[in-house]
């Protein structure tokens, strides 16, 4: 049975002639190459490669439609009309709900899209308000999904202005493009990338024992610092953890919990890593 989740999120609808060209330079997704009907996973970051928000970009005809967390969508319209200058662009509520789907097809109601991110993610539908399909989970049941998956939430899993973007697995994610020229915090991206000083990845870990806090330390068996707790639920989470700690495979340990890490096939580690990496959590 399909999976449906209807979720708190907001969609912004940018328009004008210039939207395209205009949002292509300022996040970290190819937005000229959108097909109508699909859509990119994309990232804004501070001039200096932090963090700041992502979204997905749907292009809808002659607009398009940016699905964003409830809670940043004043910020990110704030942030993205500081650029517009000359622009023939203009942003504003889309008056749009979003439902999330997964585990089957999406049905014959709204805009149905592919997850950009991974075939595994289900799909995302656009619609009315009061007009989606009705809902058979809930946001535990879509934590549980994602986590596994290894998808990061938003600003649960990460922290503005100081969250690098290939620690969120953008690069492997499709999030991030290398080719289409210059966007807003490239050259710090870049320089991660291609100078392999990434040290940390946000990867799935299996919990036993009480779910921790997000923030809480994570440590190694010899009480060294190894990363530190993001997102959860029932017996799974997200950790932000050294590149050593998810190769090694080994129990970490958090407040009272004992994590495992449990990196999805599509996390990739630098070569020089042990080659000892557990599998992807069923």
């Amino acid at each position: 049975m399909t999976q449906i989740y209807p979720t708190d999120r907001e969609v912004l609808a940018l328009t004008g002639e210039d939207a395209p060209s205009f949002l292509q330079g300022l996040v970290s997704a190819d937005i000229a190459a959108l097909a109508d009907g699909s859509a990119a996973w994309a990232a804004l970051l501070t001039p200096q490669g932090k963090w700041l928000a992502d979204f997905f970009v749907v292009r809808d005809g002659d607009r398009l439609l940016l699905d964003v967390e409830a809670g940043q969508a004043a910020m990110i319209s704030a942030r993205l009309m500081r650029f517009r200058l000359r622009s023939k662009v203009a942003m504003a509520p889309a008056g749009l709900a979003v439902t999330l789907g997964w585990e089957g097809a999406p049905p014959a109601m709204g805009l149905a899209i592919d997850d950009p991110r991974t075939p595994e993610a289900g799909f995302r539908l656009l619609h009315e308000p009061g007009e989606g399909p009705a809902a058979t989970a809930d946001r535990d049941a879509w934590d549980r999904h994602r986590i596994a998956l290894g998808l990061p939430d938003g600003s649960r899993d990460m922290e503005p202005e100081k969250s690098i973007l290939l620690e969120a697995g953008f690069d492997e994610l499709s999030g991030v493009s290398w080719t289409k020229g210059c966007w807003m915090g490239q050259e710090l991206t870049a320089r991660t990338k291609y100078r392999g000083l990434l040290k940390r990845r946000l990867c799935p870990v299996a919990v036993e024992g009480p779910l921790p806090a997000p923030g809480t330390p994570i440590l190694d068996a010899e009480g060294a610092e190894a990363g530190e707790m993001r997102s959860g639920t029932d017996g799974i989470g997200l950790a932000l953890l050294r590149l050593r700690a998810i190769a090694a495979g080994a129990a970490l340990r958090a407040g009272d919990a004992v994590l495992t890490p449990r990196p999805p096939a599509w996390l990739t580690l630098p070569e020089n890593m042990p080659p000892s990496v557990p599998p992807s959590m069923a």
